[in-house]
């Protein structure tokens, strides 16, 4: 049997000596990476010994896997479901199966993970102008699927809501959707959170006409783009989505229809297919696996590796505790283990969503030959192309063999099967590591950072035994020409930088905050990395158009998003500073450690990478270590918003801020 159950062994912390930390100068700690081992951990499935791609991937986009409203309302509700992911029991081969939190109708059709997919229709294609989407909550059980960490900054932990818990109030939920151009009472802020009985919501919804109502709106003055939606309630979001809470969502406008007659010659449907990627760990019964204590994976890197003390009042027998990321050792797709698909020697149209907790997935398409489980041997990366990425068709489109899809990340790529002979198998390869991503990747990597029998190199199959059919393949790659990028005159340039701290137990906690002092929304001015609860220092004004500048102060890559709007990815530059130490106050008014950033000097441009396509309007950003990327934006919705690193453990435990848009500003 392999040693597969790995786990980081320890955390490094860079010298400025060190080519990735060379940008910074340091008073206290700061930048760290972290490298893999391994550490074996029983009653946990073995990848090794499951199979691959032996079931059949599903197609979000598939006709019978799409909503259909009723009266012009979708109704969606979240409810615990079992699920069969193709985990076998490795003694008999038979299949297990495993409990998930799921959406789906709010009838006796059941939920799925991941849920159902939405198609609309653009206003300027002759849709409504906004989605109804009628969101219950039905996980009113008395405990979750997954252990809960308490003593973060959560729903239930609030001042005012200290008396509830799972087990007598439910889980509590709230749906955001990811790319949606949303008035802020309907965008999933996590303080909009509601139990299953709607009695307990969030302090939020004080802002909701006509009190509280889980019938959301989504505006559809918007061009076709592939959208997402995920649980985003406050401090279990990362726990939500892991348990199944996530599901594509898919505007169509006059040129993107989705039919096969559009405009632009893009394979359509059953040659466009949409692949949400993750990665989990399961127990050998099936079940869902998530770290929290002690003697599980990562426990000793981020806890006592870290020199944390968890107080056992606090915490009883070490935990549960949340932990900085999670890596999964079982690739998913579409809720199934390494699937596979039979496709025709043709053009295919594939939209590709990362939605992991933590891993940066890099991906090759590489030719084996029929039957093949693994790489051996495989061919060169082939190319394919990038046409477009999170909220729509790109500038042109850009061939490249290698992507960097960065967590809650979408692209919309064209790869073209006759490139293989009949018969051939075709692996979607991720060459990215089992650890925190710090922009290298493949042979760069140190091999601690990949698990032992590293199962994780492969995502899916694709089987070239189709015979081509008489159904016309008329793409032309010369006809994405869409997107213009964001030609508003820019009303202010505002600088944010991304940290790491230690909250008050010492854990290692990621955070946000202004890149030089700042007034915040109290008057007060404040400087460095903030907390989530902390008054906003991101208020734009209505109709303004902003470029941000991010500065990444810490040794990891961390994917930004800004809920409400769409950007364009301007360039990236060296900087240079002085790293800090200051306290940072946490949600229960304890105090924690953070940094500031002194002397900031923008040195040279980098040079635009091939793995990174990013001339398509984004939400997503990949800002990299020791560098500062700017963004464009126009913020054109008053109201609360969010912003915050997408590595859904991050978010959870502090690095996201309100994003505060005012008219009049």
């Amino acid at each position: 049997m392999s040693n597969t159950n790995s786990t980081l062994t320890r955390r490094d912390f860079l010298k400025t000596s060190c080519a990735a930390a060379a940008f910074f100068t340091f008073t206290g700690h700061g930048m760290v990476r972290t490298v893999f081992g391994e550490s074996l951990t029983t009653g946990l499935s073995d990848p090794a010994l499951q199979p691959k791609f032996t079931v059949d991937a599903p197609n979000a986009l598939d006709p019978v896997f799409i909503y259909q409203p009723q009266n012009g309302v979708y109704r969606v509700a979240v409810k615990e479901s079992k699920h069969m992911t193709g985990l076998v029991n490795p003694k008999n081969g038979r299949p297990l199966i495993t409990r998930i939190f799921g959406y789906g109708y709010d009838d006796n059709r059941g939920v799925s993970w991941p849920g159902r997919t939405f198609q609309i229709k653009s206003t300027s294609a002759g849709g409504d102008a906004k989605t109804h989407v009628r969101w219950s909550n039905g996980l009113n059980g008395k405990k979750h699927l997954l252990p809960v960490d308490t003593s973060l900054h959560w729903c239930y932990s609030l001042e005012g809501y200290e008396d509830y818990t799972i087990k007598k109030n439910g889980i509590p939920i709230v749906t955001h959707l990811h790319g949606g151009h949303t008035d802020f009472q309907f965008d999933g802020n996590p303080e909009f959170f509601y139990s299953p009985d709607g009695k307990v919501r969030g302090p939020q919804w004080n802002y909701v006409d006509g009190g509280f109502t889980t019938d959301f709106y989504y505006d559809n003055d918007v061009p076709a783009g592939n959208l997402w939606y995920h649980d985003h309630a406050l401090g279990i979001t990362r726990l939500n989505v892991y348990a199944g809470m996530a599901g594509f969502y898919f505007v169509r406008d006059e040129f993107d229809t989705g039919a096969a007659d559009n405009p632009l010659g893009l394979p359509a449907f059953p040659y466009e297919l949409a692949y949400a990627i993750q990665d989990r760990m399961f127990m050998e019964n099936g079940e869902l696996f998530y770290p929290a204590f002690p003697g599980d994976p990562f426990y000793d890197d981020f806890i006592t590796g870290e020199g944390a003390e968890l107080p056992p009042d606090v915490f009883r027998g070490g935990g549960p505790t949340a932990l900085a990321e999670f890596f999964g050792d079982h690739i998913v797709v579409n809720g199934k283990i390494w699937p596979k698909a039979a496709v025709e020697p043709r053009h295919y149209r594939m939209h590709l969503l990362n939605g992991t907790d933590s891993r940066f997935l890099v991906v090759r398409f590489r030719p084996v030959p029929g039957g093949a489980t693994s790489l051996e041997g495989a061919g060169a990366p082939m190319p394919f192309l990038v046409i477009g990425s999170d909220q729509g068709l790109a500038s042109a489109a850009t061939q490249t063999d290698t992507l960097v899809i960065e967590p809650g990340g979408r692209y919309d790529i064209v790869f073209d099967f006759a490139q293989v002979p009949s018969g051939t198998r075709v692996i979607l390869e991720n060459i990215g590591g089992d650890a925190p991503f710090g922009g290298d990747f493949g042979g760069d990597l140190d091999p601690d950072d990949f698990f032992a029998d590293r199962q994780t190199d492969r995502i899916m199959a694709f089987d070239v035994d189709i015979p081509l059919s008489s159904v016309p393949d008329n793409f032309d790659p010369l006809a994405i020409d869409i997107y213009g990028g964001n030609n508003e005159a820019v009303t202010n340039t505002r600088r944010v930088a991304l940290f790491e701290g230690s909250d008050e137990y010492g854990r290692l906690q990621p955070l946000l905050g202004v890149a030089e002092p700042s007034i915040d929304a109290q008057g007060d001015l404040v400087s460095g990395a903030i907390a989530w609860h902390s008054p906003a220092t991101e208020n734009p004004a209505l109709g303004g158009t902003e470029i941000w500048e991010i500065y990444n102060a810490t040794g990891d890559a961390h994917p930004v998003h800004l809920h409400l709007v769409k950007f364009e990815v301007l360039d990236r530059f060296e900087f240079t500073a002085d790293l800090v130490e200051q306290p940072v106050q946490q949600h229960n008014g304890a105090v924690g450690e953070g940094f500031r950033l002194e002397n900031i000097i923008v040195g040279a441009p980098v040079l635009p990478m091939a793995e990174y396509v990013e001339n398509a309007p984004k939400d997503m950003v990949t800002a990299l270590p020791g560098q500062m990327v700017r963004i464009k934006t126009t913020f054109d919705k008053p109201g609360r918003y969010v912003w915050h690193c997408h590595i859904l453990s991050h978010e959870d435990h502090e690095m996201m801020r309100v994003l505060q848009v005012v008219p009049g500003a």
